[in-house]
């Protein structure tokens, strides 16, 4: 009789992604619904980024990155459970995330506009990095590119480290994925890996990003996110991998360093692809927002 080694792990992942309910949750299946090919094909850029391992240290330097921006993050601080159900948040990110990539066009909308309708109330007033008292809105189009383009940042630049050049190149994930852009309200998303940097850098270059308290609290906890004791060493090694992919000046405001041990640097690049080679045997080969989209694609002979 064979043992099924990774079977804990695999219950952990799957209960985590899927903010703690057991089973394949329902709107996965139901992107098997639908009447046409969705935004995205199979053999898309977007769909090699979105299938593989890379996400599970995406998101981490995404919401890095994102906390940089005093608005975005006062949205984040002030109206989202973040602490008292991060789980929860984590899978309804995934669930949009998913739906975009494979669900088909009238799924992707009604997942964008869902979160819009969310953000609608989201709003308030933050302290910019020059002191000022500023009003934000999650919908508004400027703190909306900036969530956006840390997303493709994030996502490129961890699969590029841990899995290889994007098939395609860099820049048809950045012009496939600016389409996402444009469903959450982004008026002209970058579409070349070029633009995609210029843009980063403008927002810098402008003074709309700082650190600072605030964005220490969110460090420190996606340092130490509240997981399972299973996967804690695991996602230790990611965080440190992900920090060296990370520009120095993003380190700089968000007070962080890379692994090191006394003056020596710490290559966790291998770690991390080693990490994420267990979670990819643990979850199998094809995930159920993947397979419910080839299983619409095959029903409309466009597979």
């Amino acid at each position: 009789m064979s043992i099924d080694v990774l079977g804990p792990l695999r219950t952990r992942l799957r209960l985590t992604f899927s903010g703690q309910s057991e089973g394949i949750p329902a709107w996965e299946t139901a992107l098997e619904e639908g009447d046409d090919a969705g935004y995205f094909a199979p053999d898309s850029a977007v769909w090699a980024v979105h299938s593989s391992m890379a996400p599970v240290a995406s998101g981490i330097r995404a919401l890095l990155t994102q906390a940089l921006h005093p608005g975005v993050l006062a949205g984040v601080v002030d109206h989202s459970n973040y602490r008292s159900d991060p789980l929860g948040r984590l899978a309804g990110t995934i669930r949009w995330i998913f739906t975009v990539t494979y669900g088909d066009t009238a799924a992707a909308r009604r997942a964008c506009e869902r979160v819009r309708h969310v953000h609608s109330a989201v709003a308030g007033t933050y302290v910019s990095s020059r002191g000022e008292f500023l009003p934000y809105s999650a919908n508004d189009p400027a703190l909306a590119e900036w969530v956006h383009i840390a997303f493709t940042d994030a996502f490129l630049r961890a699969y590029e480290a841990f899995e290889g050049p994007v098939p395609g190149g860099a820049d048809s994930y950045v012009s496939e994925w600016a389409i996402a852009g444009e469903l959450m309200g982004v008026a002209d998303p970058p579409r070349t890996e070029a633009a995609l940097r210029a843009r980063i850098e403008e927002y810098d270059a402008a003074g709309q990003l700082s650190g600072g308290p605030r964005v220490d609290e969110v460090v420190a906890f996606l340092r130490h996110p509240p997981l399972d004791p299973l996967l804690r060493p695991g996602y230790a090694v990611l965080f440190g991998a992900v920090l060296e992919t990370m520009p120095q000046r993003h380190l700089d405001l968000l007070g962080l360093t890379r692994p090191h041990l006394g003056p020596v640097p710490l290559p966790m690049a291998a770690a991390a692809r080693g990490t994420l080679a267990v979670i990819g045997r643990a979850l199998g080969p094809i995930g159920p927002s993947e397979a419910a989209a080839r299983r619409r694609l095959a029903r409309l002979g466009l597979l």
